[in-house]
């Protein structure tokens, strides 16, 4: 099998991953609940993880870093954690559905929500999101790279922006963090939300919410925490207020061994070698007989998400085949983000989307572009 949906989920996992959910199996007890010593291990495992994501993302505090169930949690957090009713939202028509469907639940509570659009090649413009702004507006919510097209959106200028004008930043990273360098500061988010199984190498069911020193964002769940177990609510410390209940140690172990991995291979190799595999790939792709390739055909403004489609083929038939006659794994569909392929032209039908991991290879892309022409031809 030739793996091409790491914009999915990741796959395969660095070794260290697999020894590092068994061994906290192993260890089986809760982290902050008790005081033995298997307890006491857990928690370091636990602590490990939270300072390896915070040496990932350029932050100062690790206890800025929330462990999530997945990064849909991670922004639903962050979203119903600090809007309210009469709060203006502005976010993009490139956004995923952990996106759009909270902030369409939240707009039947009152909260209003501007929806900027985008190029057919999945560009979004700052000063278009400049413009949406409004004196209420509390929050800009802005996917980094979009998971149909692999568009890069412009989040340092979008960071400037907000720091100018006093809005809170949300940052969706679940297509770059750990595929493209990322550091808060330089970026400028309050927020970043990213699941733990795509590009952070980690399994599934986990996920990461960076937290800035100035916000103090409501819980979504409340519950036991190991600390301040005599007070009825949440306590205010960071990271317990927001991590009620047992972690999923095993998760965040393996969790930590995937950032570990990256940190000692080099977030920017990571990226220098998937920019190079898409250099070779988009004008191949333009080379298949009907093909329609979305999003940018420079390497550099895009993560190695390839979208397409061929003309007079079905989409799902499209990736069958690929499976079936050719062993490549790639995903089709409208992949949870309807209003992105109505910007790019690709609504209702979708699109096959083939993604490149940390792990995949030149060879990996010749035989997808050989498995196209002989599709192409049927």
């Amino acid at each position: 099998m030739i793996y091409l949906d790491n914009a999915a989920s990741s796959h395969p996992k660095p070794p260290a991953v697999h020894r590092a959910v068994a061994e906290a199996l192993e260890l089986g007890a809760n982290p902050g609940r008790s005081g033995h010593g298997r307890a006491l291990e857990a928690a370091r495992r636990i602590h490990g993880a939270r300072e390896a994501v915070a040496r990932l993302l350029g932050v100062a505090d690790p206890a800025r870093i929330v462990f999530t169930l997945n990064g849909t949690h991670a922004l639903n957090l962050a979203l119903k954690g600090l809007l309210r009713p009469g709060d203006h939202v502005v976010t993009t028509v490139m956004e995923h559905n952990s996106v759009l469907r909270p902030l369409a639940g939240l707009e039947r509570r009152g909260v209003e929500v501007t929806r900027v659009p985008a190029d057919r090649g999945g560009r979004v413009r700052t000063a278009d999101i400049e413009a949406a702004l409004r004196p209420r507006t509390r929050l800009v919510a802005l996917v980094h790279a979009s998971n149909v097209s692999g568009t890069l959106l412009p989040a340092a200028e979008v960071g400037r922006l907000c720091r100018r004008k006093g809005v809170v930043f949300l940052l969706d990273a679940a297509q770059t963090a750990g595929a493209v360098p990322i550091a808060v500061e330089e970026v400028g988010c309050h927020l970043l939300a990213a699941p733990g199984h795509k590009g952070l190498l980690g399994p599934q069911g986990t996920g990461v919410l960076y937290v800035h020193p100035d916000l103090a964002p409501e819980p979504l769940l409340e519950g036991g925490t190991g600390t301040r177990s005599e007070a009825p609510t949440m306590p205010a410390e960071m990271p317990e207020a927001l991590e009620a209940g047992t972690l999923n140690t095993p998760g965040i172990a393996g969790l930590g061994a995937g950032v570990e991995h990256l940190l000692d291979r080099g977030v920017d190799r990571v990226r220098r070698q998937e920019e190079e595999i898409l250099a070779w790939l988009l004008p191949e792709l333009a080379r298949v007989p009907g093909l329609v390739l979305y999003g940018p055909t420079d390497p550099a403004e895009r993560v190695a998400v390839v979208s397409f489609n061929l003309e007079g083929h079905d989409g799902a038939l499209v990736g069958f085949a690929l499976d079936e006659r050719h062993g490549i794994a790639v995903r089709v569909g409208l992949h949870c983000a309807p209003l992105a392929h109505r910007a790019l032209g690709s609504f209702p039908a979708g699109s096959v989307r083939a993604s490149f991991g940390p792990f995949s290879t030149h060879e990996d892309a010749e035989a997808l572009v050989r498995a196209l022409h002989e599709i192409a031809r049927t």
